[in-house]
């Protein structure tokens, strides 16, 4: 006990010393009443994550300082967010004096418990956490600060909680703290959840990294010296610090650009953070900036000014990418220090320079946000799917026809500007003019844009809309118009239905009702009303379904539920084992990724196929894992069936060669377990480019293929593809 209790003092120490300012009598007091109530209230004796609930606790206090930028009354409402109401605890909490801590862990406790939580079905728990903005936003930081807690301590949770848990952080918490502000966060959330999910590709970018680190060092300080120089020789005063892009980071656009961690030229980053007083901000960033453009050639095309226009989670810095005379490229950051924590601090700076300038656009977020959530369906992925394109902040800025600035998402087509200008703008929107010419609804917009809208009266919201806008409002206004559409039509096909029930003298109920939806595979029995009044299902077909005699039971339905395509690597016992808690459920494997024997894997319980097998790196991963925890188990090989073959495509990218083809097809012949279902490829302009459909064995085959058709004169990339 004298241990834990000098471990406590250590802990209290470390959450004091993560204040800002200095450390007042009152600070230690309020501190020291906390912990009182947090080792009253935390048995001693039960650990969690390693270590006993008092200090697990205090943890969570000092990351909510430390990494969140809160203030101590937001730390002892982490410290004491273990306690329950009407617990013995509670009255201590009351006597603190402090109505706003009472009121923050009350919050937190209508989100989740952070103690023993299940780590499954998060919708609903996510919703609530989003909801909290409109109470405190001190909540969604605080359970913030615990995720970051969480991921940093997965190896003391089972190992079959950390996949759902690491998938759930980079689906949903990294994009959350990276639209609130926080950048170190989720960069950290994103690379401790990529060294669970994608561990060989992690470890290798982490040792290059480790390889290249002296001749990163030397290029830094090559760099910027005659930075500090000039800017030393103008009187400037400035921090310059430098810092390496995440892993993450890297393994990204590495994917993207299809290139090599030798290829990805920016790997770091100099940020130069000024001094300024609020007035000369922003002509004393464009100063530097000329300092730094002035000394090495800028890639225009590379600049980005996020302090004429701050982006909407209020992010101020100006971004150039320079080459130095040695031909390498250097990312330079230029902000002041209010910047710079409003970009370390995110929403907790944000409120903390509230009225000074870049705040707006953070308000009018967390403003759509409540709108959205007050509209979308409160569970699973339809409101998981509405929420998450509203989690990331790259942005595009454009010009209404009156001159106003209007910010959307990267990717936002006409039709979300329009919805952004208004709910009837957007339902009545048939085209529109960027730059003076017309173009078409789904047409993308570009930073700089002046755009304007052309409507019509007879306009109305389409499903194929839902295909191509990529903003919450419009999402989830377009789904209401068809909703309320659908409900319409659905009461014309129910009288529809019954109105030939009775002439067919056939009773209408709810017996006859589930017959139909069993036979066409309906959830609902409006989605069955809805489809007969589309013409979906013909109502003569209707009637065969409902006089079908049982001594007919062979009959094929009219319509069949929309299944994926069968595999022809289908189930069977003999290679796969799926966790034995499962029972009576055939498995395929799943086309949208087509895992090959040795993949790593898990299996997905689907509402009508059974179990599907997936690839843990399948693309539609995160979302399942995510979304549906519960419906995951876990899966993996046994014995290798030799006369199975596992499909897997292949895609080849190269330049023009004699013989390419060739030679590709003399390394397949050397593979006798292995088919070539198909083999396309075209010669355009010089570039080579193929796509193989193979059967193999095991991925130890398939990448030794990979591996030796990479070898081919002319062939610069190799990669397995999804399906």
């Amino acid at each position: 006990m004298a241990e834990l209790a000098a471990q406590i003092r250590s802990r209290q120490s470390l959450v004091l010393k993560a204040l800002p300012g200095p450390v007042t009598e009152a600070d230690k007091r309020l501190l020291g009443q906390a912990t009182e109530i947090a080792k009253a209230s935390y048995p001693a004796d039960t650990k969690y994550l390693g270590e006993p609930l008092p200090l697990y606790y205090l943890e969570l206090a000092r990351l909510t300082v430390s990494a969140i930028g809160l203030n101590l009354p937001s730390a002892v409402s982490a410290l004491l967010s273990g306690v329950r109401e009407n617990s013995a605890g509670w009255s201590g909490i009351e006597e603190l004096g402090d109505p706003t801590i009472r009121e923050v862990i009350r919050g937190l406790s209508r989100v989740t418990a952070l103690k023993g939580r299940d780590f499954t079905g998060q919708a609903e728990n996510f919703r609530k956490l989003l909801l909290s903005l409109a109470d405190d936003g001190r909540v969604i930081l605080i359970a913030l600060a615990e995720r970051l807690l969480l991921m940093r301590r997965l190896d003391w949770l089972p190992e079959k909680e950390r996949l759902p848990l690491a998938s759930e952080t980079y689906f949903l918490f990294a994009p959350l703290a990276h639209r609130l502000g926080y950048y170190n966060i989720k960069s950290e959330m994103e690379d401790l959840a990529m060294k669970l999910m994608e561990p060989a590709e992690y470890n290798e970018i982490e040792a290059r990294l480790k390889q290249t680190v002296t001749s990163r060092n030397r290029l830094i300080k090559e760099f910027s010296q005659p930075v500090t120089e000039k800017l030393d020789a103008l009187g400037i005063k400035y921090e310059l610090k430098s810092r390496t892009k995440s892993i993450h980071s890297i393994w990204q656009k590495m994917k993207r650009q299809g290139v090599a961690f030798e290829e990805v030229f920016d790997i770091f980053a100099i940020r130069i953070i000024i001094d300024a007083d609020t007035a000369h901000e922003k002509s004393s960033c464009w100063q530097v900036y000329s300092v730094v453009t002035d000394l090495y050639q800028p890639d225009p095309s590379r600049m980005r000014d996020w302090i004429s226009v701050p982006k909407t989670n209020g992010y101020e810095s100006l971004h150039t990418t320079v080459v130095t005379p040695a031909g390498r490229w250097v990312e330079v950051q230029i902000r002041t220090r209010r910047m710079d924590e409003i970009a370390e601090k995110g929403l907790a700076a944000h409120f903390r320079y509230k009225g000074i300038r870049g705040e707006g656009g953070l308000d009018t977020w967390m403003a759509q946000m409540r709108e959205v959530l007050g509209t979308v369906e409160k569970e699973g992925s339809d409101f998981l799917g509405e929420i998450r394109p509203g989690l990331y902040s790259d942005e595009v800025f454009v010009f209404t026809p009156k001159g106003e600035v209007r910010q959307l998402p990267v990717g936002a087509t006409l039709l979300d500007f329009a919805f952004d200008i208004h709910t009837e703008v957007g339902s009545k929107c048939i085209g529109g003019k960027i730059n003076g010419r017309n173009v078409q609804l789904k047409h993308k917009l570009q930073n700089g844009d002046h755009v304007s809208v052309i409507t019509s009266s007879k306009q109305s919201p389409k499903r194929d809309w839902l295909a191509f806008v990529i903003t919450n409002k419009a999402r989830t206004k377009i789904k209401q118009a068809l909703n309320e559409e659908k409900f319409r039509l659905a009461a014309d096909g129910k009288e529809m239905l019954t109105r030939r029930l009775k002439n067919w003298k056939i009773p209408y109920g709810d017996a006859t009702v589930v017959k139909l939806l069993t036979e066409y595979g309906f959830k609902t029995s409006q989605d069955l009303y809805f489809s007969i009044a589309i013409g979906e299902i013909d109502l003569l077909q209707i009637k065969k379904v409902l006089l079908r005699t049982e001594e007919h039971p062979e009959e094929e339905p009219i319509r069949t539920p929309e299944l994926h395509p069968q595999e022809e690597t289908g189930g069977g016992s003999d290679y796969l084992v799926i966790d034995e808690r499962v029972e009576g459920l055939d498995y395929k494997l799943a086309k949208c990724c087509n895992p090959v024997f040795g993949d790593r894997i898990f299996g997905f319980v689907t509402v009508l196929e059974g179990i599907k097998i997936h690839r843990a790196t399948c693309p539609n991963a995160d979302f399942m894992i995510s979304s549906f925890p519960y419906r995951v188990v876990r899966a993996r090989w046994t014995r290798l069936d030799s006369s199975r073959g596992f499909l897997s495509t292949v895609k080849l990218t190269g330049v023009e060669n004699l013989g390419i083809v060739a030679r590709i097809t003399e390394i397949l012949s050397e593979y006798k377990a292995v088919s070539v279902k198909n083999f396309t490829y075209s010669m355009n302009n010089g570039l080579f480019e193929g796509r193989m459909e193979l059967l193999v064995p095991n991925i130890n085959v398939l990448y030794g293929i990979i591996k030796k058709i990479q070898s081919v004169k002319g062939i610069t990339r190799v990669m397995r593809v999804d399906g």
